[in-house]
């Protein structure tokens, strides 16, 4: 039998940086990924240029981008935080670039110099990377755990698992053999679905500032909204679907948005730029005049969808239609009907329940020597660069934890 100090399970982000930090100049460390590539959604993320991390550089606000995880990664940040990030990637020649939003991607606009950056390290370190090897079963052994793969048999003192956020409970129930308290998982990013809505039409259009909300809860979202073919995205959207997570489930992806297309603006103060405008545009078509910082398509296609006539005068807004317009620009209602992936990514809400790990080590309560990291946990974050930061900062807290007391 096989015998090794520490067992690194899943090929990920949180894998590989769990694997370095805990690899020292006296014990085996193994990396374990069941399919033939490693970081395969490092390589995908960000539109293939990985949002790395966030300019949040405050552990308390830091923590609040977090629907689940928020008080547990508060701690874990005061350990590896965001400037952490940005300084072990630059201090091994990846520079990195914040953009206008605070997303931080590298310098040279690719996933691709962190992957190598991820795999050198773990090659100067002495790593170990096996892949096609999935793990079967983890067991409990006397001197600390027994995998088996589809080949053999693997003794090791220490495991981390990193395997991912799972979208279904049956791909976690080897976990919840081990006694583990298991947090069913349900999508956690995703676009809103418009079946037949003709604002799929606008596809490519894009409002910087909006509040969408929930009909019937207090979910809120707010920033840039895009029209897509399939209904809406955008962070905006995105910010809803990740706190709404487990509301939205129950909801079978059934429900209604409010948009307000003017950011946070009350129905007193449109009323009063409706009205100015009625005495500075006179003559004008309502259609050819849009006061507002929206895209002219929309605000057209809102007028049509109140049924504004196009031959409309500002001179003429009054009555039925300052109420149509002032419900098509900060009330306007879409029926929702499912879901899409964002881009080529999924995250997940739930996962090994935060109360079953301590968070000054990432290992668990209940089984000594057994550690976990990254999305297989119950937190996910909104976009922006944040699943990334809680994978960097759970797995060096996890590596550096496990690699203590070890000996060959």
């Amino acid at each position: 039998m096989e015998v090794i100090d520490i067992a690194v399970i899943g090929g990920g982000a949180a894998g590989f940086f769990s694997a370095i930090h805990a690899k020292n100049n006296t014990n085996k460390v193994v990396l374990f990924e069941k399919t033939n590539k490693v970081l395969g959604k490092v390589k995908i993320s960000g539109g293939g240029r990985c949002n790395v991390t966030h300019a949040c550089f405050d552990n308390e606000d830091l923590s609040k981008f977090y629907p689940r995880g928020e008080k547990q990664l508060r701690k874990a940040f005061y350990q590896f935080n965001a400037q952490s990030t940005i300084d072990w990637y630059e201090s091994r020649g990846v520079k990195m670039k914040t953009y206008p939003d605070n997303c931080i991607f590298p310098l040279a606009n690719t996933s691709q110099v962190i992957i190598d950056c991820l795999l050198k390290e773990c090659s100067n370190k002495g790593v170990e990377i096996r892949t096609s090897a999935g793990i079967k079963s983890i067991t409990p052994s006397e001197d600390g755990f027994i995998l088996e793969t589809e080949t053999q048999q693997i003794a090791t003192k220490k495991v981390i698992i990193t395997t991912g956020g799972q979208p279904k409970m049956s791909q976690l129930t080897w976990l919840a053999d081990l006694g583990l308290k298991i947090v069913s998982p349900v999508p956690s990013l995703f676009t809103f679905n418009m079946p037949g809505n003709p604002i799929r039409d606008l596809m490519g259009n894009v409002v910087e500032q909006t509040v969408v909300k929930i009909e019937g809860t207090k979910l809120v979202g707010k920033g840039p909204l895009l029209v897509t073919h399939w209904g809406m995205s955008g962070p905006a959207i995105l910010q809803l679907s990740a706190w709404g997570a487990r509301i939205l489930e129950e909801k079978k992806y059934e429900f209604t948005t409010i948009v307000n297309w003017l950011n946070e603006m009350k129905e007193d103060e449109l009323r009063s730029i409706l009205l100015a405008n009625k005495k500075s545009q006179g003559e004008k078509m309502v259609h050819n005049a849009n006061p507002f910082v929206i895209t002219n398509k929309i605000w057209q296609f809102l007028l049509e969808k109140y049924e504004l006539p196009d031959q409309l005068r500002w001179k003429d807004l009054e009555g039925k239609s300052l109420n149509k317009l002032i419900n098509a620009l900060i009330y306007d209602r879409y029926p929702v009907s499912g879901k899409t992936t964002f881009k080529e990514e999924f995250v997940t809400a739930g996962g090994v329940s935060l109360s079953e790990i301590d968070f000054n080590t990432m290992e668990s309560k209940k089984i000594k020597g057994l550690y976990f990291a990254g999305e297989l946990l119950d937190i996910d974050g909104i976009t922006g660069g944040f699943n990334f930061q809680a994978a960097w900062t759970t797995g060096y807290i996890a590596g550096i934890n496990a690699a203590k007391n070890q000996s060959v």
